[in-house]
């Protein structure tokens, strides 16, 4: 509903040239909210000039109008996350993984580099791809190595707490006081079990699984071949990620460039040089060395007083959360290749020469990866395990699966341990569901 600006009438100026008058200035009206739906205010605004040049004069009436949502600064949208998610199903083996980038982009800019190449122009490389450090990331990279301290240091100790389980055939592992009873084996004598798990105790390792790399001094500098491959030490990925980012380790030293890489097209025309690595890289049983590796960890700490255990359990899921955010933050700057069929992974701008991929059509490609970017989850996979409401109560059931949730085996430890759940892992977990008692399964629909 508009309301109606007051008329201009002839008052605003004389036929008396002496008694003219010149009138400016905005006049605002507001008409009430147009409708409870959208609540809306329709400004207008009317402007009357009359102006006086010489003996002619002229008037001009401008008329705008807006209309403009009213926006509440006290309300502040928070982040909802849908209610018992299931998980997406894993890949085939027998296939190559997705790409994470659209091939119609990879091909776009290969088309685009290529035709920079044709013209003899270099191709535009900004930190990190040149081969320099990115300065706001470098903080971020510290910030990792320390929470990947605390998070191997923090479950090392839970362990000796929290029991877990793993299966001596397969990859499954099971967070509670005794193995589940789901018949979902896929181990080699699986058939023999009637798919039932052969339950061992487990170790850090199966709650974090260790992804290694190589490690490079120098990642734009010579590619590690079949036969040099003993030459090079293999760390976490995570570690040498942080390393590549600015960490500085004295056992693992890394390149810094102060001068750009030169690059025409996919050659390399100027990298400062082939520099010799330094040797030795690292001296055996070094304690810094032993905080960055799972191997042998819970052997190294003592187990925790019952009374510091939820502080630790805390401390850990917060110590695993700052590591997922910060090599998200890495991984969208550095580069960082996966094998689109097994699950190797290289920190660098290429991959690695080492024929050693055993995966699907391996013999058609020679042992050798195929190389792709990589995600988060090849990097530092969360590793999901099946959520129990009750981890001293009886185990869980292959008739009763669809119930259960999963969340990752540090978060499912870590909340066994008295820490508290984030919110982006309840919807995987189900805590809405009741499970029905043996004798109910056959009355729900």
């Amino acid at each position: 509903m508009l309301q109606t600006a007051p008329p201009v009438t002839s008052s605003l100026w004389n036929s008396n040239p002496s008694q003219r008058v010149v009138q400016k200035g905005p006049m605002e009206f507001k008409s009430p909210q147009l409708s409870s739906i959208s609540p809306h205010n329709l400004l207008l605004k009317f402007r009357c000039e009359h102006l006086q040049k010489a003996e002619s004069t002229s008037s001009r009436t401008f008329l705008c109008a807006s209309r403009r949502p009213l926006q509440d600064l006290s309300f502040k949208k928070q982040k909802a996350y849908p209610q018992n998610v299931d998980l997406p199903t894993l890949p085939p083996k027998k296939k190559k993984k997705p790409y994470p980038i659209p091939i119609e982009k990879i091909r776009q800019v290969a088309k685009k580099d290529k035709r920079l190449a044709e013209m003899r122009i270099e191709k535009p490389l900004e930190p990190p791809k040149n081969g320099i450090l990115v300065p706001d990331l470098i903080h971020v990279a510290y910030e990792v190595i320390d929470a990947w301290k605390l998070l191997i240091k923090g479950l090392a100790q839970l362990l000796h707490v929290i029991p877990v389980y793993g299966c001596s055939e397969c990859s499954e592992v099971h967070v509670a006081h005794s193995g589940h009873h789901i018949q979902n084996c896929q181990g080699a004598t699986a058939a023999k079990r009637r798919s039932f798990h052969s339950w061992v105790r487990g170790s850090i390792n199966d709650i974090l699984l260790p992804v290694e790399s190589y490690h490079l001094y120098d990642p734009f500098g010579r590619r590690i071949k079949h036969e040099s491959r003993f030459d090079y030490d293999r760390i976490p990925a995570v570690v040498e990620l942080c390393i590549q980012a600015g960490v500085d380790i004295p056992e693992y030293p890394s390149r810094r460039r102060t001068k750009p890489i030169r690059m025409l097209g996919k050659k390399v025309i100027d990298r400062g040089g082939f520099v010799e690595e330094p040797r030795p890289w690292r001296s055996r049983g070094s304690s810094a060395l032993s905080d960055l590796d799972t191997d042998g960890a819970c052997g190294r700490l003592p187990p925790p007083s019952l009374a510091d255990v939820p502080r630790i359990a805390q401390e850990t899921m917060d110590a695993y959360e700052v590591v997922r955010s910060g090599v998200t933050k890495l991984m969208r700057k550095y580069s960082v290749k996966a094998c689109g069929y097994c699950p190797e992974v290289h920190i660098g701008p290429w991959g690695h020469n080492v024929k050693l991929c055993g995966a699907f059509k391996h013999q058609w490609r020679d042992g050798k990866h195929g190389w792709q970017d990589a995600v988060v989850d090849e990097v530092f996979p969360p590793n999901y395990v099946w959520h129990i409401q009750d981890p001293k109560g009886p185990p869980l059931r292959s008739a009763l699966k669809r119930y259960y949730g999963k969340a990752p085996a540090v978060v499912e430890a870590c909340m066994q341990a008295g820490a508290q759940v984030p919110e982006q892992y309840k919807p995987t977990m189900r805590l809405d569901i009741i499970v029905p008692e043996n004798e109910e399964v056959d009355l729900v629909a």
